[in-house]
């Protein structure tokens, strides 16, 4: 798997419990192999993409505060694809 879509899994495994959008994200990150960014983000319906907007940059402004820049990068690449 990507290591971008890796993170994203991490993220969204922490909205599984009483979040019904969180919990089909993270089915779908987890039960397909998606090639890419690109494919996954695709793949998404249009309440997955502003669900991933919302919570993408909540983990993108927190990855840079404790300076993990690596993943905010590889957070970010999803989150541009959003938009595309």
């Amino acid at each position: 798997m990507d290591q971008s879509l890796e993170y994203l899994r991490e993220i969204l495994s922490g909205h599984t419990e009483n979040d019904d959008v969180g919990k089909n994200l993270y089915h779908k990150i987890s039960s397909h192999d998606y090639a890419s960014e690109g494919n996954f983000v695709r793949a998404l319906t249009q309440e997955e993409n502003v669900y991933l907007n919302h919570i993408l940059t909540e983990a993108i402004d927190y990855s840079k505060q404790e300076k993990d820049y690596v993943r905010a990068r590889h957070l970010n690449e999803v989150y541009e694809l959003l938009f595309v």
